[in-house]
């Protein structure tokens, strides 16, 4: 019987960090892809002493009481909103993500949805599919523009500056900002960002940009409160998380014509999306792929296993997210 630590791979990722991590451990990985209910992972994670997880498995506080044995937890996301951290760090289990290698490549995205929400380059693609395009008109899917426009951002850590370099500085956008706090003078300068209130955010901005974590305190930061103050002629972007965007009331708002158009990589209850939002043809829809690159999915999935090969040898895991269990 082998004395490697036992660990999970709780989704199918890249055969070479199953390998990698099959160096150090006895690994039960999930070639599959199947996506486990709470009993099945409980089942899985009989004798294991690690896991890899994703945004699908859920690590809550009676998961870990069943297994006492379970000593890190390593995600593969940036969030952690699935992995009740406090439950954690009070059983001394390590939980850890992977910040940083995705900002570039989610910032890329999240300024490509904006500009398709903008052009109705959806819209007028299924109209062209349809067969419906048979003559020009001078207002024929007539967007709003993005150069020298008004970029809102809800959210300013990495991913939201990266949004706000590429609207300052590739298409001379003028940036506002809402954030718990304001950035360092030396961080708002090469921007030309301007930190507002949240009230004055959402009454300026011609494109607003969701960037925020999730947590409680987030949950439906954007509702028809919200919404209300927003310009008839505003788009809305998402690419923070299902739950800070509160859907039915957006897609109230679009249907309405209170706002121009939204584009969402997130939604409450995902993959389950909205029926309201499915029959609009004013939004941009797409199933949470902002970091979808070979590339950054790839480094993501490497830290993971960094994190997790560190945490049960021994090592510094490079990213943990409750560094004080290291010190136990």
């Amino acid at each position: 019987m082998s004395d490697k630590p036992a660990v999970l791979v709780a989704r199918k990722v890249f055969p070479e960090v199953v390998q990698r991590l099959a160096q150090h451990f006895e690994v039960e990985d999930n070639p599959e892809d199947h996506i486990h209910s709470p009993e099945e992972l409980t089942a899985r994670l009989q004798g294991k002493a690690g896991a890899f997880v994703t945004l699908s498995e859920r690590i809550d506080a009676a998961l870990l009481d069943a297994h006492p044995q379970l000593r890190a937890v390593c995600n593969m996301a940036v969030g952690y909103n699935n992995i009740d951290v406090a439950a954690c760090s009070a059983r001394g289990v390590l939980v850890s993500n992977t910040p940083d290698v995705l900002t570039e490549t989610t910032a890329d995205f999240g300024f490509a949805l904006m500009m398709a929400t903008a052009r109705r380059i959806t819209e007028s693609e299924r109209f062209l599919r349809e067969g419906r395009w048979d003559r020009w008109a001078y207002d024929m899917f007539a967007g709003s523009d993005i150069h020298g426009a008004t970029l809102g951002i809800l959210g300013m850590g990495r991913i939201g500056q990266g949004i706000a370099r590429r609207g300052a500085l590739g298409f001379g956008m003028k940036v506002v900002y809402h954030n718990r706090s304001r950035l360092p003078a030396e961080q708002e300068a090469p921007l030309g960002a301007r930190y507002v209130d949240k009230e004055t955010l959402l009454r300026e901005s011609d494109h607003l940009v969701v960037v925020v974590p999730y947590a409680p305190a987030t949950h439906h930061s954007i509702g028809a409160a919200e919404l209300a103050r927003m310009k008839p002629t505003a788009t809305l972007t998402n690419i923070a998380r299902g739950g800070v965007v509160d859907d039915a009331a957006l897609a109230q708002a679009l249907r309405e014509g209170r706002i121009a158009a939204a584009g969402l990589d997130v939604f409450e209850g995902e993959p389950r999306v909205h029926p309201a939002l499915l029959a609009l043809r004013n939004v941009v829809l797409t199933p949470h792929i902002a970091s979808a690159t070979v590339a950054t999915r790839r480094a993501m999935a490497d830290l993971a296993a960094d994190n997790l090969i560190a945490a049960l040898t021994g090592g510094v895991p490079p990213t943990p997210v409750n560094p004080q269990v290291l010190a136990r």
